[in-house]
């Protein structure tokens, strides 16, 4: 079915920017790394390819319903404002309606994605030697996988432990959603000709790719706030909280360290989200086929 390729197609995407994604989150959060190549060479020389993949499984798991709830929410939140609005959902939305609708996005699908977020990142982050399977202290890693990591942050720091890090995750996903969906609907009324209802598959591609790019750049300063955050009970420097994590982290590393990652991001979002944005159009118009 339509929604079985939508899982398959979204786990494909998880599975193909996983590895990219796991050198984005250690140079956010270590300063051992001279930069992307370096910290691509010393992850494989000491973990080899499987220290790429750390904390997959429970991505692709849920990288579905992720999206699922994502775009549900936002047609529901547009749905809503224009009612509220206008009186009716039949009118084509504003941009400001649309802003709101993906800042109401980003906020609600925290909930959902913190603790899966902070499950990755501890994984990702997590070392062991690819040499040590005779060395006792090495060869059994704290988390064993996604879900044993679930089960020891909750065990040790609580319920509240699976939202370490929710403030910067709320203050990343608000305003990033909102010009993730903005910048789809611009560019999709740029790029569709006059007397066009509906944009064609190169109109949606590019649209889709490009918005992937801008809400990424917008999100990637949270998004290293977020990562420092999460790991901060491995090991590194205590953070009281988001300003202090920021505070601490300009002082150290200047300004720059807000934008590690940035180019990662933003090379990963282009082709995720043309896949993700060709899928919700896909599902969007058969959804319209069936009603009539």
């Amino acid at each position: 079915t339509l929604f079985n390729k939508i899982s398959v197609s979204g786990g494909l995407s998880v599975a193909v920017g996983y590895p990219l994604d796991t050198v984005k989150v250690r140079i956010q959060t270590e300063r051992s790394y001279n930069g992307i190549w370096h910290c691509i060479r010393e992850t494989y020389k000491a973990e080899k390819a499987w220290g790429f993949y750390k904390g997959m499984s429970l991505s692709v798991s849920t990288v579905s319903l992720v999206s699922s709830f994502s775009f549900g929410a936002y047609r529901n939140f547009l749905y809503n404002i224009c009612r509220l609005r206008y009186g009716t959902s039949d009118v084509k939305p504003s941009k400001v309606d649309i802003s709101v609708a993906g800042c109401a996005t980003g906020a609600v699908r925290v909930v959902l994605i913190s603790p899966t977020e902070i499950a990755k990142v501890r994984m990702q982050t997590q070392k062991q030697s690819h040499y040590s399977v005779t060395a006792s202290h090495l060869s059994k890693p704290k988390y064993q996988g996604p879900v044993h990591c679930l089960r020891m942050i909750a065990k040790e720091e609580g319920f509240r432990g699976l939202y370490k890090g929710c403030s910067a995750l709320l203050c990343r996903d608000c305003h990033s959603f909102a010009t993730y969906f903005l910048t789809y609907s611009i560019l999709c009324d740029w790029f569709t000709p006059a007397g066009k209802n509906k944009p064609d598959i190169l109109t949606v591609l590019l649209s889709g790719g490009f918005a992937g790019v801008f809400g990424w750049a917008v999100a990637t300063p949270m998004d290293v706030i977020k990562s420092r955050m999460q790991v901060d009970n491995l090991g590194q420097r205590k953070y009281r909280g988001l300003i202090h994590c920021i505070r601490v982290s300009v002082k150290e590393e200047g300004i720059r360290v807000l934008f590690k990652g940035l180019g990662l991001n933003c090379i990963r979002a282009f082709p995720v989200n043309m896949v993700v944005f060709v899928t919700y159009e896909a599902v969007m118009r058969l959804a319209e086929a069936l009603m009539k």
